[in-house]
Order: structure tokens, then C-alpha cells, then sequence
């Protein structure tokens, strides 16, 4: 359990975060105003945030032991981050009640430890 502790993964956690919450930054002109589709920014950042997730779980992949257990903890530990983070800095911003955050976009977190829990599958499945 210390090693899904570890500085480096806890990093990887943020910045789990960290990259769409630029990525949709850049999405944005003068005055907060969306300069691209709004469709076409969710998809975006569904994309920024599924290929960044994944990028970030196979790093974290070479520090512990790629099991099903073990990507579905850091998985667990990188969601809390993304809600956790959302909720301080992303619904203030927003101006969204929670409900509505939570269902347009919090709901999409639950990927997360799918995609670890799938790949330390895989993994395992692998070496079986």
C-alpha cells in the first residue's frame, strides 16, 4: 500500500487533473468565452482526459506491480484527486450546482478505475 502512496504516484494523481484542466484553459478566449463548439469541447476533453488517464495509470504501472488490485486502487486514488480538485476549483469557477457538475461531468471519473482495473487485468491474465 505505501508504494500506491509514493510521491511519484500521487503526482501522477494530480496531474491526472491537472492536464485536461489546461487543456480546457486553452479552449477558452477573452472573458471565459468558448472559442470552439461546446460538442466539440466535451469531446475534447473526454479525449485529453481518457488518453492523459491512461498515459498516467501505465507510468504508475512501472513504480508498483501491474495487478487488477492495484489498478483499481490507484484508479480509486486518481478519481478522488479529479473529484476533489473539481469540486474546489472547477465548480466555483463554473458557477454549476453540484447536481449539474456531477451528472455533466463528475459521473465521467468512474472511468478511472475502470481503466486501471482493466489493464492490471490484462496484465495479470497475461502472465497467467
Amino acid at each position: 500500500m505505501s508504494m500506491l502512496l509514493s510521491p511519484r504516484i500521487l503526482l501522477y494523481g494530480f496531474l491526472s487533473w491537472l492536464i485536461p484542466f489546461v487543456a480546457s484553459i486553452a479552449c477558452f478566449g477573452p472573458g471565459g468565452v468558448l472559442w470552439i463548439p461546446f460538442p466539440l469541447f466535451k469531446s475534447l476533453m473526454v479525449v485529453i482526459g481518457a488518453a492523459s488517464g491512461l498515459w498516467l495509470l501505465l507510468l504508475a504501472f512501472r513504480r508498483v506491480p501491474c495487478t487488477a488490485a492495484n489498478g483499481l486502487a490507484i484508479g480509486a486514488l486518481y478519481m478522488v484527486f479529479n473529484l476533489v480538485l473539481d469540486v474546489i476549483v472547477l465548480l466555483p469557477m463554473s458557477g454549476m450546482g453540484f447536481g449539474a457538475w456531477f451528472i455533466d461531468i463528475g459521473l465521467r471519473y468512474l472511468v478511472i478505475p475502470m481503466m486501471g482495473w482493466a489493464i492490471g487485468s490484462a496484465a495479470e491474465r497475461a502472465k497467467a
